[in-house]
């Protein structure tokens, strides 16, 4: 009969062995996670600066990152949990989510992206503030055109956003998101009628002067 010692030492080698595995899977995961969101903040930065074909060419980009992301998440189907996977996947959202709303297309499907539904609606909630920023800096350069249109996704995003009732550990945190979204969307809207009131404002005092 087997002692203690070589009960153990048969544990431990199996033990180690698939700890190695999923330690070798994890350090694949790690650099595209950080690819990733990565791609998704220049992406952002682009869209800022209104550089739509680069923002376009830097989603092709990202799409090969999540991609190649996908297949080392399957050689350890664990780490799809982890919650530097679903930031990425988050940021990644994100990302599109952003370009598709200012370039009037429609919202991407989660399973399109193919991102966990979490981290889909959180990157949704990340989405409203970036889309304030949008709209902030084209009233800046004068521009009025089209913050209704965003502004009426924004508050769809929020909408959608309370609807989701579930413990945190579900949705990854997605009650506090959604508090934050409430308080960008109040905010948005103030600054817009404020805008709009004084650029109508100047409007009436360039049509009748003082004389």
């Amino acid at each position: 009969m087997k002692n203690l010692t070589e009960y153990l030492d048969s544990y431990a080698n199996r033990i180690r062995a698939d700890l190695e595995r999923k330690d070798a899977a994890r350090e694949k995961v790690l650099p595209l996670c950080r690819e990733l969101i990565r791609y998704a903040s220049i992406t952002i930065r682009a869209i800022h600066r209104q550089e739509f074909e680069e923002a376009r060419r830097l989603l092709e980009e990202g799409k090969k990152v999540r991609e190649s992301l996908a297949k080392a998440v399957l050689e350890w189907s664990d780490l799809s949990s982890h919650g530097f996977v679903k930031d990425a996947q988050k940021e990644y959202t994100e990302a599109n989510a952003v370009f598709a709303l200012v370039t009037g297309q429609p919202l991407p499907d989660p399973d399109d992206l193919k991102v966990d539904y979490g981290a889909y609606l959180n990157g949704l909630g990340d989405t409203v503030g970036e889309l304030r920023r949008y709209i902030l800096d084209s009233m800046r350069h004068g521009d009025l055109t089209n913050y209704e249109e965003i502004l009426t996704a924004m508050d769809d995003i929020y909408t959608t956003l309370v609807t989701m009732d579930f413990p945190d550990a579900v949705t990854g945190g997605l009650r506090h998101t959604t508090d934050q979204v409430r308080g960008i969307l109040e905010k948005t809207r103030g600054d817009i009628t404020l805008a709009v009131t004084q650029n109508r404002l100047e409007t009436k005092l360039s049509e009748h002067p003082v004389k």
